[in-house]
């Protein structure tokens, strides 16, 4: 049974969904007591199956307030010709420049911050490209819902300086593509992005 079937996982992510949204909607202390426990069963429930210590995972699970919605990643597809831009993580493997949505950043104003911290460029967030639920297509899965958000941008300028995220950037045909970070993007998300840059008029992916 691959990772994605395993049916605990969705389980203890629902359980921590209900208990945090029972904690921010209910005044009734007995109910906030019974809340905060079935959401530290779901911890409980995730580190025992993962073999994560208990309090990354309740650092994950426990700590957000508020109704639970997905977190945004961000993923930037600059291309020049037919060669596309990924730049070098600390451990080796690469990936489209991008991250986690700022709360104080737009979805497009995140793409444009990111490539400038990690790639050194300055570019413009064009098109939206695709909407992913990160689950159906990256591993390992991760204890929360994540939307990733894949933009075609255009080059403006820049060159690349070593930062604490990445230490080289490149640009890669289809058929070069190196290690990627596969829990970042995969050699799909890469070709989704290949043919959007070739497309005449592209029309979103949206899941």
């Amino acid at each position: 049974m691959s990772e994605r079937q395993v049916p605990w996982l969705d389980w203890a992510v629902e359980l921590q969904a209900l208990a945090q949204a029972g904690l921010y909607y209910t005044e009734n202390p007995f109910d906030q007591e019974r809340y905060t426990r079935i959401r530290e069963i779901a911890a409980e429930m995730l580190a025992f199956q993962s073999e994560l210590p208990l309090e990354k995972v309740k650092n994950i699970f426990c700590c957000e307030t508020g109704y639970q919605t997905p977190k945004l990643d961000t993923r930037a597809a600059i291309f020049q010709e037919e060669r596309i831009l990924l730049v070098r993580e600390l451990d080796g493997r690469w990936s489209l420049p991008g991250g986690w949505v700022d709360v104080n950043c737009s979805v497009g104003e995140n793409v444009v911050k990111e490539v400038k911290e990690e790639a050194g460029l300055d570019v413009t967030a064009d098109l939206v490209i695709a909407v992913q639920d990160r689950e159906r297509h990256n591993l390992p899965v991760y204890a929360y819902k994540v939307c990733k958000v894949f933009v075609l941008c255009s080059l403006l300028g820049g060159h690349f300086a070593e930062n604490s995220e990445t230490t080289a950037s490149g640009w890669f045909s289809l058929d070069a593509l190196p290690e990627l970070a596969l829990e970042k993007n995969n050699r799909e998300q890469i070709e989704l992005c290949f043919r959007a840059h070739r497309a005449e008029s592209w029309k979103t992916v949206l899941e």
